[in-house]
Formats: C-alpha cells, sequence, structure tokens
C-alpha cells in the first residue's frame, strides 16, 4: 500500500550511535599528530507520554459508514471526555519493539526487520508502527480507562495516541485532519476492521463537536453550547457500565449487509438517526437540556431499528427499562451495540435510585465530565499538538 496520506520516508534512526571528533585551539584545528578524540552522543531516550480523549457519541453513529455517507451524506454528534487512552513510549538503541497493555496483561515483541505477525494481540499499535515507517526500536505501553468494545471509542483513541507519540518521536509535523485520516486507514485499511470515521475525528479534535460526512470530506464543527447548558447537561447524564464489552459478533457487518440488501426498516432507522443529529444538535445550542433525555430515547430506537440485532444476548433493553422505571428520562447504549456503556439522562434527584437498580444487574457507573482537549503528547517540557 502506498504511503499517499502524507507519510514521508522515515528520517535516519534516531537510535544510530553518533561520533564527532574534538576540536582544539578553538580554531577547529589540532596539533599535528594528535589522534582526533571521539566523543559517543547518546540517543534521545526521554519517554514520550501521549494521550488520546474517549468519546460519547448521542447520536448518528453508522451514517458515517461509506455505504451510506456516499450517496446520503451523514451526521454525528459526540463529545469528547475526561476518559482516556494513554501510551507511553521510549526509544530504544536497536530495532526491537515491544507493546505492553497494562489493563490486559497483553506483551508482544518483534525485530522490525521481521515485521509484526497480525494475530489479533496488539494489532492496532503494530500497525500504527508500519504505518508510520518507523526504522528505530521502541518500547510501548498503553493504558486505557475503558475496555475494548466499550463502545466509547477506544480503539480509534488508540491509535490515535500512538501516532502522535511516532509523529513526535520524528518531528513530524500533522494536522487535525491528517491525524484522523491516517489512524482511520490504520484501523480500515490496514488492518481491515469495519467501522466509520467518527471515533478517529473524536480523538483528533476533541471537544463537543457535529459531525458531517460526505464522498468529499469530513466536516467538523464546534457545538455552539454555552458553559450553562454543558454544566446542565452533565448534571443529567449518567454513564454506565453493562458489565460486558462487544465481542467480534459483526454487527458493524450485518448494518452494511442490511442496507445494501435494501432492508426499508433499516434505511428508514438510519434516515432517523441523520435527522436527530441535527435536532438534537440544535436543541444543545439552544439550550434545551430537558428535550435531550427523549432524543436518546429516540435515538436508541432509531438504532435498533437500523440494526435489530444490537441487543442480541444483553441486558442492554433491561437495564435500560429498569433505568426508566426507577427515573430516567431516556438513554441508549453507546457504540454499535452488543455490550459496553449505555448513557442515561435523569433529573440528578433520580441518579440514586438509578445506579441502586442497575448496580444489582451488574452495572458499573462511572463519573464523567466533558473534555475539550484532543490528541496531544508530550517529551518533557516540549508538547506536540496537531495543527488546525
Amino acid at each position: 500500500m502506498g504511503r499517499d496520506d502524507g507519510a514521508a520516508a522515515p528520517p535516519a534512526a534516531a537510535s544510530r550511535r553518533l561520533t564527532r571528533p574534538v576540536r582544539a585551539n578553538g580554531a577547529g584545528r589540532r596539533p599535528l599528530g594528535d589522534a582526533p578524540r571521539l566523543v559517543r552522543v547518546e540517543p534521545d531516550r526521554t519517554p514520550i507520554d501521549a494521550v488520546a480523549p474517549l468519546r460519547i457519541s448521542f447520536v448518528g453513529g453508522g451514517t458515517d459508514l461509506p455505504h451510506w455517507y456516499e450517496e446520503h451524506g451523514g451526521a454525528v454528534l459526540s463529545a469528547t471526555i475526561d476518559h482516556s487512552v494513554r501510551v507511553r513510549l521510549v526509544p530504544r538503541e536497536d530495532r526491537e519493539i515491544t507493546v505492553r497493555s497494562l489493563d490486559l496483561g497483553h506483551m508482544v515483541a518483534y525485530h522490525l526487520d521481521q515485521g509484526p505477525a497480525y494475530d489479533g494481540v496488539m494489532d492496532l499499535p503494530k500497525a500504527a508502527i508500519a504505518r508510520m515507517g518507523i526504522t528505530t526500536g521502541v518500547d510501548l505501553q498503553i493504558e486505557s480507562d475503558a475496555p475494548p468494545g466499550s463502545g466509547l471509542g477506544g480503539s480509534s483513541a488508540l491509535v490515535t495516541a500512538v501516532v502522535a507519540a511516532l509523529a513526535m518521536l520524528t518531528s513530524r509535523r500533522l494536522s487535525t485532519h491528517e491525524v484522523a485520516r491516517l489512524s482511520h486507514r490504520i484501523e480500515r485499511e490496514d488492518l481491515g476492521i469495519s467501522g466509520g470515521w467518527q471515533d478517529q475525528y473524536a480523538a483528533a479534535f476533541g471537544g463537543f463537536n457535529f459531525l458531517e460526512f460526505s464522498r468529499a470530506d469530513v466536516s467538523v464543527s464546534t457545538v455552539r453550547a454555552s458553559e450553562q447548558t454543558l454544566a446542565a447537561l452533565s448534571r443529567q447524564l449518567l454513564l454506565c457500565y453493562t458489565g460486558s464489552v462487544r465481542r467480534n459478533v459483526g454487527l458493524i457487518d450485518r448494518q452494511i449487509r442490511l442496507h445494501r440488501e435494501g432492508r426499508e426498516e433499516t434505511i428508514l432507522g438510519m434516515k432517523r438517526l441523520q435527522e436527530m443529529a441535527f435536532a438534537m444538535r440544535h436543541a444543545v445550542e439552544r439550550g434545551d437540556v430537558e428535550a435531550l433525555g427523549s432524543l436518546l430515547d429516540e435515538a436508541f430506537l432509531a438504532k435498533k431499528q437500523m440494526n435489530p440485532y444490537i441487543t442480541e444476548h444483553t441486558q442492554i433493553e433491561q437495564m435500560l427499562g429498569a433505568a426508566r422505571t426507577a427515573g430516567a428520562i431516556g438513554g441508549k447504549i453507546c457504540g454499535a451495540g452488543g455490550g459496553g456503556y449505555l448513557l442515561l439522562a435523569a433529573p440528578p434527584s433520580a441518579h440514586g435510585a438509578i445506579q441502586a437498580a442497575l448496580e444489582r444487574s451488574g452495572g458499573q457507573f462511572a463519573a464523567f465530565a466533558f473534555s475539550p482537549d484532543g490528541v496531544r503528547a508530550r517529551r518533557g517540557r516540549d508538547v506536540w499538538a496537531p495543527s488546525a
């Protein structure tokens, strides 16, 4: 595959041992017969720490896949939160790569000359290293605030954080759009993982955004919500882990197949999701927080209309029902379905009862706040961030 995404030829290995002659007499001259003294210049092994935010998607997921937006356009309303994926990169003096997940306990190692085996273990960072053309060994350490398959965009946040760390290592400048496109290609093209575009853009840009998708471009617009509205929204929302994550059940592939088969309910559900993205954006921008709960319920129904398998073999519908009985105005599953997190809206007075009801079913609540920051990397006092 060509590097037509701006991946320039990699620079000389940062870990190469360099030597230089020490000049005498302050004028670049040495006394005759005096051999040059070689001084070893150590490579910079200062760690690079990169962080990319997770996100909650309010509505529109599914319309960011090309089978839909290339013909109809697509729209997603999402916001990044103060949960993240964190990556620490330490350069090595050789060409060995090690990747360790602190959460999953996975550890892989390989030599750049042989390349990685794509075997389902830490494939995302392996593919990012290959796509970025890294020529020196590195140790990568990964930590996430949410498990894979949780519906918070963690896989894309991981890729985006690794891209940022490697870009800082190689002194490479990238725009937010370039970071998102690179991360998308790593997942969708290099590894063949089904999915849309929203997660890579959320992690690269950060903030409360309205994303529009077309055959020609991806447009990112900041949602114009006041601080008072965001504070009121934060007070209403609850994030609950259902106790299980989405495994490889092919939900996105099923959705694509249902559309290609011309299933009317799937097409109507996708149209509804796209329209609701605009409606929910307008509700947030005018400060109508009370309307959000019922809109979340509508979004869940439209998502189920699009793909009736999203709650199959899960407790999702029972948990949503228990939350409504306990006082929730509305709620939906985050991500493609099959497990992960529920996003619930309720008056603060009902939060205690909702938490008690869902915890009896194995639910685990996670406190969160909106975060405006996209992907960043830091090395000592230096900070790398994508350009606008």
